[in-house]
Formats: structure tokens, sequence, C-alpha cells
């Protein structure tokens, strides 16, 4: 075990168990949720550079820069885990805090035809970006999923306004998280149909088959 700056201890897991435990999860067919690092912001100086500089003023245990890991390095070591894991299937969380950089977020799943990409907490990059965001969306309409960190009803309206609407101009839910006002991408009727359950229902075995809407 080892102590880092955050306060936190770090145990290093046995190589071999969790190798097994990778192979063991695409042999029996389980997708592995995986979450990597925190938005990149929080790995730079809080400073007037940094725009999550309000986020990081109000939690600093959210300050990563402290830590000694980059946030390269931890993106490094998760994608050489889906290059030596081919037949695991991997839930990236959070887009893998690439949606403020899409081209990545593709060269990311052309890589690695593994992963699939959830968008949990990273509507306020989709709603700044919407054409860029509508193209990927489109292009990689297979390979996405609906997802939420918490049940949260007063929050989904805004997912549905971003994903759905041609809106313009409107406010985020959590003003620490973004500054800036957000914009529909108007997904079509089909695309947003295997974002919000074909998708999950092709990735995960076992969920319920009926019930969803035609």
């Amino acid at each position: 075990m080892r102590r880092v700056p955050s306060a936190r201890w770090v145990t290093r897991p046995d190589p071999s168990s969790t190798l097994r435990c990778w192979e063991t999860a695409g042999r029996l067919n389980i997708p592995v949720i995986i979450h990597t690092g925190e938005p990149p912001e929080f790995f730079k100086p809080l400073d007037m550079h940094n725009e999550r500089w309000l986020e990081l003023s109000l939690f600093p245990d959210r300050r990563r820069y402290l830590v000694p890991v980059s946030w390269e390095t931890l993106s490094a070591e998760r994608d050489e885990l889906f290059r030596q894991h081919p037949k695991t299937r991997f839930i990236v969380a959070h887009f893998g805090w690439h949606a403020n950089d899409l081209a990545r977020a593709g060269r990311l799943l052309d890589a690695h035809p593994n992963i699939v990409l959830e968008l949990a907490a990273i509507l306020y990059d989709l709603g700044r970006t919407p054409r860029a965001a509508h193209e990927f969306f489109v292009k990689y309409q297979d390979r996405i999923l609906f997802g939420k960190d918490t049940y949260a009803p007063t929050e989904f309206p805004y997912y549905w306004r971003v994903l759905e609407t041609n809106d313009e101009y409107f406010d985020y839910y959590r003003d620490y998280h973004a500054f800036w006002k957000l914009y529909g991408m108007g997904l079509p009727d089909n695309v947003l149909r295997k974002v919000y359950y074909q998708n999950a229902l092709r990735v995960t075995p076992g969920l319920p088959r009926n019930g969803w809407p035609r």
C-alpha cells in the first residue's frame, strides 16, 4: 500500500488475479463498466485558465493535480487494458472524459471494437458543441449508452432537451459544472432509441426484453 496526497489508501491488486477477472468477464459475456480518472481539468492547476475552477474551489477533494499521476497516464493505461483484452466488453463511463474532444473519442472507438461509451455527467460538453455531437452520435450510434450517476428526476429533462431538441441557449442544471449555455443536438428517433435502450439490450445480457417502446 502507498500513501497519496488525497489522503486515500491505494492498494495494488495482484496482476494475475486482475488478469483472470477481465478474461473471465469476457468468457462469460459480462460487460465491465470502467471509470478511469476524472475530468481532465481536475488534473490541471486551479487558476484563471481552468474552466472548472468553481467546482475545484467548492470541492477541494476533487483537485487531482495534487496526486502524483497525470490524466494522460491514466488514459494510456486504460487504453492498454482495452487492447490486452479484446474479448472483454467494456462500458466506458463518462465518455472516457473525452466528450470535450470528440475526435479523440472517435479514435478510441475505432481502435477498440470491444468498448462502448456511456454519457453520464458529460452533458455540459455535448450541449456546447451540438453539431459536432450530433454527427458523432449518428456515426457511432451503436456504441453509445445513456447513463446517469444518480436517479434524479429533476435532471432528466435537461438530457431530453439536449439529445432530442434543437433548442438554443438554455441553462445546465448544475452551474458549478458548466457556466456556459447548452444547445440541443436534435438527434433522429432511430438514434435516440439505440442510445436510450436498444444498445443496452445488446450489450447487457439478462435485461428484460419486454416493455420497451418500438
